[in-house]
């Protein structure tokens, strides 16, 4: 089992230590190029503050890495990017960045997603290993089961107490075996994005600022941050999924209620749709839970 070190801002790691009640977040990279590969879901990603400050100071759990425009990753994240405002975190991803924007430009930012984030005290901080080098840029990658990598385990294991997600397996020698990290809100937003291909599920558009992530049993009725509790719409048809004037049936059809004729005397641009099978995410595992569908036909859905 592996885990990475990734160098950490000392600002963001300011802000993010001393905010309560965070269930993620967003590990950002600036130049907003390469997508984040290094270790899979659910394993450990660690903050390591920059030199000289040659720390171990917190982590959280790998879930997803994309690159998002700068405006989608603060809807998303909000506070939990490092930053108390837009143009907060603006001006520290530009700080890192090699040429000049426009300040009024959508760039794009790598986003690393992290669950689960834990902070720790300054005297509990972990010396970084001996074999880290000092050219070093971004991070490095350690497996957690030999050393020096099994050191900065024990070093956790004795420093904080770990989220139920992560347990010692069953199998032999006791190596750390980490699950799927329960998800925040932000990067249930940003993963279900992504498993439509940013596309939404009914008219295709791809127009990523029109799209937005729909709770299929709403969080309020204890619906899951799960992505098969979710499925990719656009904004109007969101809102009208929302009100049950939209649903989609366990056999991935999309259905449309009489109501919108009846109640606003309008709706050609969705009852076109009607009938119509939607688009799926390309890996099965993402697919809309039929339970939770059929939820929303029974206890939503107005027709």
């Amino acid at each position: 089992m592996k885990s990475f070190v990734g160098i950490t801002d000392r600002d963001w790691f300011n802000l993010l230590s001393s905010t309560e009640g965070l269930s993620e977040v967003n590990f950002w990279q600036p130049s907003g190029r390469v997508v984040f590969k290094a270790i899979s879901i659910g394993e450990l990603f660690l903050f390591k503050l920059h030199h000289p400050e040659n720390y171990i100071v917190g982590g959280g759990f790998f879930a997803h890495s994309t690159i998002l425009p700068i405006s989608m990753a603060w809807e998303a994240f909000g506070v939990a990017n490092g930053a108390i405002t837009l143009k907060d975190m603006r001006a520290r991803v530009e700080k890192y960045k090699k040429l000049g924007v426009n300040k009024f430009e959508d760039y794009s930012i790598g986003c690393i997603l992290l669950e689960q984030p834990f902070f720790l005290p300054q005297e509990r901080w972990i010396p970084i290993p001996s074999n880290w080098s000092s050219n070093i840029v971004q991070g490095k990658t350690y497996d957690l089961t030999i050393e020096p990598g099994r050191s900065i385990w024990n070093y956790l294991q004795g420093s904080i107490r770990l989220p139920v997600m992560v347990r010692e397996p069953q199998a032999q020698y006791g190596n750390p075996f980490f699950a799927y990290p329960r998800l925040g809100q932000g990067s249930f937003r940003v993963i279900v994005t992504d498993a439509y291909d940013r596309r939404c599920a009914v008219t295709s558009e791809r127009t990523l600022p029109a799209l937005e992530a729909a709770h299929i049993k709403p969080f309020a009725e204890n619906g899951p941050l799960s992505v098969n509790n979710g499925v990719l719409l656009r904004r109007d048809l969101h809102a009208l999924f929302d009100r049950g004037y939209l649903t989609i049936t366990p056999e991935f059809k999309f259905e449309v209620s009489r109501k919108i004729k009846e109640e606003f005397e309008n709706g050609h641009e969705y009852y076109q749709y009607h009938g119509s099978s939607i688009r799926l995410p390309i890996n099965k595992k993402f697919y809309p839970s039929v339970d939770f569908l059929n939820w929303h036909n029974d206890s939503i859905f107005r027709n």
